[in-house]
């Protein structure tokens, strides 16, 4: 323990998670996956028709899977965060956010619906599911917290840490992270669990969570620690 981490744990009124072993003990850690979603990372979908490269979504998308089972079997918490955007009677886009599409989006959300109820585009990407019993939160804007559930589900399950992954890194990942920090989460940001349309954003994204919001890992450490509390196989 560094003489910092000494004298955080000396201020602080709950004792500190210090370690990343400690972050991640699975009876109070929620893995979060954000917007794993056909619409930002299938071709046809939104990402894929404003012309973005999604080599780098589905990487991650395919890496997720083997992530998710670890986090299941270790007993911690999995989350799926979906975006629902346009609706019938446009129940959800404000005038703010259609200037914003329309000046910087081409068709997407203007003259294109983007994640709408039931539909494909909205349906998650391909082996990143839930199964019952996962919740799942529903969201309208970029970040999770924002007029949804999400506190409760994680309140109610005496959550500290989020495990942060999914789509995109800059967005709707960084915007939930950072309001998860605001509301005393501990953060652990995956650096290939997490994968936008171009690495520079990437990487600012990774360099500003570092700095400010969380600790920065990987699928294998998280993975790695998860394992010890899996059950054995005989």
């Amino acid at each position: 323990m560094s003489q910092m981490q000494q004298t955080a744990s000396t201020i602080a009124h709950v004792e500190p998670l210090l370690t990343l072993e400690d972050k991640l003990r699975p009876e109070h850690t929620a893995l979060i996956v954000v917007d794993v979603q056909n619409d930002f990372c299938a071709e046809n979908g939104m990402m894929h028709s404003e012309g973005l490269d999604l080599t780098a979504v589905q990487a991650m998308a395919g890496r997720l899977p083997e992530l998710i089972e670890s986090a299941r079997q270790a007993g911690a918490l999995v989350v799926f965060v979906r975006n629902v955007y346009s609706s019938a009677n446009n129940s959800y886009l404000s005038d703010v956010w259609l200037e914003q599409a329309a000046r910087r989006r081409g068709d997407s959300y203007t003259k294109r619906d983007v994640c709408a109820a039931d539909s494909w585009e909205g349906d998650f990407f391909g082996d990143v599911r839930p199964q019952p019993g996962d919740p799942i939160v529903t969201k309208h804007r970029f970040n999770a917290f924002y007029n949804t559930d999400l506190e409760t589900i994680l309140r109610a399950n005496g959550i500290r840490t989020l495990v942060m992954t999914g789509v995109a890194t800059n967005v709707c990942v960084e915007t939930t992270a950072r309001e998860g920090f605001i509301r005393d989460y501990y953060i652990v940001f995956l650096n290939d669990g997490t994968a936008t349309y171009d690495d520079n954003s990437h990487h600012a994204t990774l360099n500003v969570i570092d700095r400010f919001f969380g600790q920065v890992s990987d699928l294998a450490a998280v993975s790695n620690l998860w394992a010890k509390y899996a059950p054995q196989q005989s």
